[in-house]
């Protein structure tokens, strides 16, 4: 083989048009989704500066790595006005969403996992557009709602939208859409592992990852943070000390934080749903005028706690350092819970990802603060229970345990507590996954629409062509002689529709169906003249027992017939039952029901 053909064979095995072909796809959609990103948090900078800072007097801190932002001049403690300001905002963003995209309403991530399992990918083009404007108008004007929601759909929308127009296949589409989320979520937050991560786990409330989507995820992801931090630079989300983990009998300590996490999440997730459906959907006025319904309940919340405003990350900063008390922080975490409930609830639009770290933040720091009063010498760095609970928090309420901590890692540039926030982490979902904050989301892939032919083929490929015919009908073997009179009054009495010709060996040769006999019936003077040898199919197409369901049901397509003769792999000319489409599909439903119950 010359170097030219080992090339060839080489560049084949590698498959490098299809590697090519993603590369391309998902820098394309990290550029527009870290352009999207950044266009967005302009967007937030300007929104906030005019109805927060001018209209509310409200300058609340920023987190320590935020290049850009609002600049913090002490006066974090606005009189009564800032609690006019989320009402008008809301006003703004409901007219917004309700006259130009209504699926724009709520937290964002949702709209692209439904798109995902139910809606072949497809993303309506200003769908993204709208979102970010009112989510800037939103967020901007102090409701309490994050970023997450937004930059997902906006790189969301983008992969769809180049999808559509390359006409890829909706497979294609689907994984073009994790890209662009992931993208998204990991240059707003600095974090492209996990936001990358977050796009394929989020799909699912089971510890399920969307592994065809990963790597474009990851390389749109690397993309998009690259283009955002160009612009708002390349530090980390929060400043933070350095955290290490020195005493196991803290765990313990973490543990309880868990179950901490679990109570206050399922109060959070009954709160949100609830707020939405028991108030806001009953409500009798008009949908574009609930959202400033809910931003009079966060604004008066604020007049007392003006901390809940926004996306919080400032006071989250400040907890890190330990600078605020104990009462607070716990207050705080509660608070929050209704503030971003009536914000989003009521049709507001924002993500959720920022009200749970922020709300995680809270019990964590408070409980940290409760633990060193308490343990002085187990207990040295009480703050770092903060970061334990964002994760912790966030990751059970979302059901994106793994994303979710190594986001928290990124975005505070700490690995050294990722012990006690796998071990919190992992309670908290285990605990809460009756509790979801994402409704979209399915158990897992095998109930996604998304997923169904492929685990049809999944199931079938399990399964024999013996597990089919466990319950064998009688077969009808037309010897190779047989005149076709004898033969018609042999099918006449029976349901089969496949009858395979034998020779005087029991060999068989050949194959006739209804079909073949019925052409001879009107076929005048040939009844009288043609035996089974004359009308039968002598290229026959067959299984053996140990074939799997899968290949079965490839070789009933490839010539449309219903029954296949299943011959014994010792003896391929012998043939010791017939395998109809029924039998498949009958195997198929047995296992799917077999399958269902071992779930419960």
């Amino acid at each position: 083989m010359g170097l030219k053909d080992r090339l060839r064979r080489v560049l084949h095995d590698l498959d490098v048009k299809s590697i090519g072909k993603w590369f391309i796809y998902s820098t394309l959609i990290g550029i527009v989704a870290g352009l999207g990103s950044s266009a967005f948090f302009y967007m937030l900078e300007k929104s906030a500066h005019f109805f927060l800072n001018n209209l509310g007097g409200y300058y609340p801190p920023v987190a320590g790595g935020e290049s850009g932002g609002l600049i913090s001049s002490g006066h974090v403690h606005p009189g009564w006005i800032v609690g006019l300001v989320p009402p008008l905002g809301g006003l703004i963003a409901g007219v917004i969403i309700y006259k130009w995209a209504p699926e724009a309403a709520g937290h964002g991530t949702d709209a692209v996992i439904d798109a995902f399992h139910r809606l072949r990918g497809v993303i309506r083009k200003r769908v993204p557009i709208v979102k970010a404007v009112a989510s800037a108008v939103t967020i901007g004007s102090g409701g309490s709602a994050g970023r997450e929601g937004p930059v997902a759909q906006i790189g969301a929308g983008f992969g769809s939208f180049l999808a559509s127009v390359l006409k890829l296949s909706d497979r294609d589409r689907r994984v073009m859409v994790i890209a662009g989320a992931g993208a998204g979520v990991g240059s707003m937050f600095r974090a492209p592992l996990g936001g990358a991560l977050f796009a394929t786990e989020v799909l699912y409330r089971e510890p399920e990852f969307e592994f065809e989507g990963i790597i474009p995820a990851i390389i749109s992801s690397i993309v998009a943070y690259s283009v955002f931090s160009s612009f708002f630079g390349w530090g980390v989300l929060f400043d933070t000390p350095v955290y290490l983990f020195r005493h196991p009998t803290e765990l313990l300590l973490y543990a309880v934080l868990g179950i901490l996490c679990v109570i206050l999440g399922a109060f959070y997730v009954k709160i949100f749903y609830g707020v939405r459906d028991r108030i806001f959907k009953k409500l009798p006025v008009k949908n574009y005028l609930k959202p400033a319904i809910g931003g009079i309940v966060v604004g008066g919340i604020a007049v007392f706690y003006p901390q809940v405003l926004a996306m919080g990350y400032g006071w989250v900063q400040l907890a890190i350092y330990g600078k605020m008390a104990i009462g607070l922080m716990l207050t705080l975490a509660v608070a929050k819970i209704f503030a971003t409930s009536f914000t989003i609830s009521s049709g507001g639009s924002g993500g959720v990802f920022a009200p749970a770290l922020f709300i995680g933040a809270m019990l964590g720091g408070g409980f940290g603060q409760a633990a060193h009063l308490v343990f002085p010498d187990i207990v040295t760095q009480p703050t770092a229970f903060v970061l334990v609970g964002m994760g912790a928090f966030f990751g059970g309420v979302a059901n994106v345990p793994i994303s979710a901590l190594i986001m928290v890692c990124e975005m505070t540039g700490s690995y050294g507590l990722l012990v006690p926030l796998m071990l919190s982490s992992c309670i908290v979902f285990l605990f809460t996954r009756k509790w979801n904050l994402y409704e979209k989301q399915v158990s897992s892939r095998i109930d996604s629409p998304a997923h169904l032919g492929d685990f049809v083929v999944d199931i079938l490929a399990g399964l024999r062509v013996e597990d089919a015919l466990s319950n064998k009908r009688d077969m009808v073997l037309i010897p190779q002689n047989m005149p076709f009179r004898e033969i018609l009054a042999l099918v006449t009495d029976t349901p089969n529709s496949y009858f395979p010709v034998i020779d005087e060996g029991g060999k068989m040769v050949g194959i006739l169906s209804l079909d073949d006999i019925r052409q001879i019936m009107f076929e005048e003077g040939l009844s009288e003249l043609v035996n089974a040898g004359d009308m039968m199919t002598s290229d026959v197409i067959v299984v053996t027992l140990g074939d799997d369901l899968h290949n079965a049901m490839r070789k009933f397509t490839l010539k449309n017939i219903e029954e296949l003769p299943v011959v014994d792999m010792g003896e391929p000319d012998r043939v010791i039952g017939m395998l109809s489409r029924r039998d498949v599909l009958t195997a198929y439903n047995k296992e799917r029901q077999r399958s269902d119950l071992g779930k419960r």
